[in-house]
């Protein structure tokens, strides 16, 4: 999977304000739905929320990856925001979270869909990049850190 395919530049904010989970998922909501006409920012809104009522999609290490199926979608799409302040996100741990790569996959592809959230998880499992992530000063720099990450990966896997 190449990251690209499914985050560009203009899906990527840094120091975004959000009051709590649900205004975050809101926020990523909107970004995704301005990728594809036919879809809403309700449906967006929605499937995420879907998702959490059956478990939160939070990891260890203020990292939140929200996701959801919708029927009719032909390709996955996310946004990545890096909140200003983090909020409470109902993990196991109760931690907060400050780091969200929402991603809606289409409906019918289980097993591409697995593999492809597993490799989102991937990417936000080492410590020192998140760190990198935080200190990052712009949403391009995020945007360019998290390809080139991924790249990187993918060259020594």
């Amino acid at each position: 999977m190449e990251i690209e395919t499914i985050i560009e530049p203009n899906r990527v904010l840094r120091n975004v304000e959000a009051r709590s989970k649900k205004h975050a998922l809101d926020i990523l909501s909107e970004m995704i739905a301005g990728a594809d006409e036919d879809l809403s920012q309700g449906k967006v809104f929605d499937s995420l929320i879907c998702r959490e009522k059956m478990g939160c999609t939070a990891m260890p290490g203020g990292v939140a990856i929200p996701h959801g199926c919708i029927d009719g979608l032909d390709r996955a799409i996310g946004a990545f925001v890096k909140l200003g302040e983090p909020v409470d996100y109902d993990t196991p741990d109760g931690g907060p979270v400050d780091l969200m790569f929402a991603i809606v996959l289409p409906q019918t592809d289980n097993d591409t869909n697995a593999e492809c959230l597993r490799e989102i998880a991937d990417l936000f499992r080492n410590s020192g990049f998140l760190a990198k992530l935080r200190e990052a000063r712009s949403s391009r720099t995020l945007y360019d850190m998290i390809t080139a990450h991924r790249m990187v990966q993918s060259a020594t896997a």
